[in-house]
């Protein structure tokens, strides 16, 4: 059976920026991150990566540079045997209202539409809250790790908020493929 997993993308794949990333030189990987997506594709899983980018809307970078970072990503990861399927993206800013910002469900929908495979099929890794609450809004399981924001997120998570949670990309796949995800 195959299944899905929706990865967001800054502070779990690669390391968070306050200042944004803004072109391939600042995409640095967390440690371990390409070996798991390798990993879960090896496992059989499709990968989808979902991102707020208003970096976009606030003009510090363009479409060109963010498909430049998406590029060096997609090399690095196949370097490990990783596969992605495909990237979804929020261009907006954090006020303009759309539906794909997370922690909207736009990204995690346009994910399992373009997968074909149901919610039921799916998780969601991500260090926000705002990744958990995309994740349950559209439906998906959702599992926190601990790089990015994940400690302060696990910090203010609420009963109803409770998910796996795990040090980072790497366990967190590890965990799936034991199946305790």
């Amino acid at each position: 059976m195959q299944r899905l997993l929706i990865v967001d993308r800054d502070g779990v794949i690669n390391e968070e920026s306050a200042t944004f990333i803004k072109r391939p030189s600042e995409w640095i990987p967390v440690p371990g991150s390409l070996a798991a997506l390798g990993a879960a594709s090896r496992a059989g899983y499709r990968i989808f990566i979902v991102s707020n980018q208003s970096g976009l809307a606030r003009g510090l970078f363009d479409i060109e540079d963010l498909h430049h970072i998406h590029a060096r990503l997609l090399a690095e990861a196949s370097l490990h045997g990783g596969v992605i399927d495909g990237f979804f993206y929020c261009p907006h800013a954090p006020d303009d209202g759309c539906d794909c910002r997370k922690p909207q469900p736009g990204l995690v929908r346009a994910a399992l539409t373009r997968s074909g495979l149901s919610a039921t099929e799916a998780v969601m890794i991500g260090d926000r809250r705002s990744d958990l609450e995309a994740a349950r809004a559209g439906g998906v399981n959702p599992v926190l790790v601990m790089t990015g924001h994940g400690r302060a997120t696990a910090a203010t998570l609420t009963p109803e908020m409770r998910c796996p949670i795990f040090a980072d990309l790497a366990d967190a796949v590890a965990a799936l493929g034991r199946g305790v995800i």
